[in-house]
C-alpha cells in the first residue's frame, strides 16, 4: 500500500503505525522472527539476541517451541554453549528441542557432548525419533564407535516402524558402517532401503570409494544411471576419482563431460581436481595442465587441483612445473603443510638439497610444523 504526500495520506500512515503498535506479538511471531534472523545476509546474531531478550522479559521463555528455535538459533551462530544454556533453562523440553542441540553438537564435532545428551534423553522423559537416531548415528560415525553404533542400529530396528523408508536414517547407517570399514554391512543396509533416492546411492558410492573399492564405485554408478536416478555433484566426484584409481581415463573424461551435457551440472573445483588427478595418475601431465590452464573464469583452481599436479610432477620429474604448482597452491593456502611436504619430497627425489634447506628455513620462519599423524581404534574388553 502506498500513500500520497497529503494530509489524508499522513493520517492514514499514522493510523497504520498505531495499528502495528497494538498488534500482539505471540510465540509464532517470535519463532518466525528468530528463523528469519538466521536467513539474513551477514548473519551475526544481533537481532536474534534482541528478540531473545524480549522473550525473557515478556515471559515467553516457558514456550517449548521458542526454546527449540532459540537452541537452533544459537547453534547456527556457533554459540553451542549458549544453546546448551537455553536448553538447560527451558522449563519444558521436548524431542525437537533436544534434536536441535544434538545437531549443534554434531555440526561442531563435539562428539562427547553429543553422546552424553543422546544417552540422557530417556532420563529427561524424551523419546527418540528418526532425526534423533540419524544424528546419533552420525556422532557414532564421527567417533568411529562401531560397537555403540551397532547398538543404536538395534534400537532403531526395535523402535522405528519401517526404517528403510527414511532416506536420512539409512544414509546415516551406511555412512557409519562405511567409515568403520564394514563395507559388506553397509551394502546390506543399502539393499534394505525401501526408497531409490540419490542420497542413498551417493552414500554407498562414498563407502566404496573411501574403502578403495573403486571398481565397485563404477559398477554401482552405472547401475544408478540404468535405474534413471539422477546423480548429483558428489556422486560425480566419487566416480571420476574411481576412474583415476582404475586407470580408466576415457571413461572418467566421459563422465566429467556428461555432467553439463546430460545433467546440467556445472563442474566445481573438486570435479576439476578429480579430472587433473585422473590425467596425472595416467602420466598425461600435458592434458592435466591443459585442464588447469583452460578452467572457466568463474571457477578457480583449488589447492587440491594444484596439489594433484604437484604430486604428478614429483612422480614424473617435471620439477619446474611442480614448483609452479606449489607456488600457486601456497598462494591460496600459505599454511598448508601438505604442500610443503610434497615439494620437499620432490626436491629430495631429484637431489635438490639446497632447495630443501631453503624450504625448511621458510617453514621455520613462518612457524609451520608438519602435523602429527594419529589414529583411533575401538578396543573391546
Amino acid at each position: 500500500m502506498t500513500f500520497e504526500n497529503s494530509d489524508e495520506g499522513g493520517e492514514s500512515t499514522q493510523e497504520l503505525q498505531n495499528l502495528i503498535k497494538d498488534v500482539w506479538i505471540d510465540s509464532y511471531s517470535l519463532c518466525s522472527s528468530l528463523t528469519g534472523c538466521c536467513l539474513v545476509s551477514g548473519f551475526n546474531g544481533v537481532y536474534g539476541k534482541q528478540i531473545h531478550t524480549h522473550v525473557v522479559k515478556s515471559g515467553w521463555g516457558c514456550s517449548v517451541f521458542l526454546s527449540s528455535v532459540l537452541v537452533d538459533f544459537y547453534a547456527k551462530l556457533s554459540g553451542v554453549v549458549d544453546a546448551r544454556k537455553v536448553f538447560d533453562e527451558s522449563p519444558v523440553k521436548n524431542t525437537v528441542c533436544a534434536n536441535a542441540l544434538l545437531s549443534a553438537y554434531f555440526d561442531g564435532k563435539m562428539w562427547g557432548d553429543g553422546l552424553r545428551l543422546f544417552r540422557s534423553m530417556p532420563g529427561l522423559g524424551l523419546c527418540y525419533d528418526n532425526w534423533t537416531f540419524s544424528v546419533g548415528l552420525g556422532i557414532c560415525s564421527g567417533m568411529y564407535a562401531i560397537e555403540l553404533g551397532s547398538q543404536v542400529h538395534a534400537k532403531v530396528i526395535r523402535t522405528i516402524y519401517d526404517p528403510g523408508s527414511d532416506v536420512f536414517l539409512m544414509s546415516s547407517l551406511i555412512d557409519l558402517y562405511g567409515k568403520c570399514g564394514l563395507v559388506i554391512k553397509a551394502k546390506q543396509v543399502f539393499d534394505m532401503a525401501g526408497v531409490a533416492d540419490v542420497v542413498l546411492w551417493t552414500s554407498m558410492l562414498g563407502v566404496y570409494g573411501r574403502n578403495g573399492h573403486h571398481k565397485e564405485v563404477i559398477k554401482l554408478f552405472k547401475e544408478m544411471l540404468a535405474k534413471k536416478i539422477r546423480p548429483d555433484g558428489v556422486a560425480f566426484v566419487t566416480v571420476i576419482s574411481a576412474c583415476g584409481h582404475t586407470g580408466q581415463v576415457d571413461l572418467g573424461t566421459e563422465y566429467f563431460e556428461s555432467m553439463a551435457r546430460d545433467f546440467g551440472l556445472n563442474p566445481s573445483p573438486e570435479h576439476y581436481g578429480c579430472l587433473v588427478d585422473l590425467f596425472c595418475r595416467a602420466g598425461e601431465l600435458e592434458k592435466a595442465w591443459n585442464v588447469v590452464n583452460n578452467m572457466p573464469t568463474n571457477v578457480n583452481a583449488s589447492v587440491s587441483v594444484w596439489g594433484a599436479l604437484l604430486s604428478a610432477c614429483c612422480d614424473h620429474g617435471h620439477v619446474d612445473l611442480g614448483k609452479f604448482a606449489a607456488q600457486r597452491a601456497l598462494e591460496l593456502d600459505p599454511t598448508n603443510t601438505g604442500v610443503y611436504v610434497l615439494l620437499s619430497n620432490m626436491y629430495a627425489k631429484y637431489g635438490l638439497w639446497d632447495e630443501i634447506e631453503q624450504l625448511r628455513k621458510l617453514m621455520h620462519d613462518k612457524g609451520l610444523t608438519k602435523d602429527t599423524g594419529s589414529s583411533r581404534i575401538e578396543v573391546t574388553r
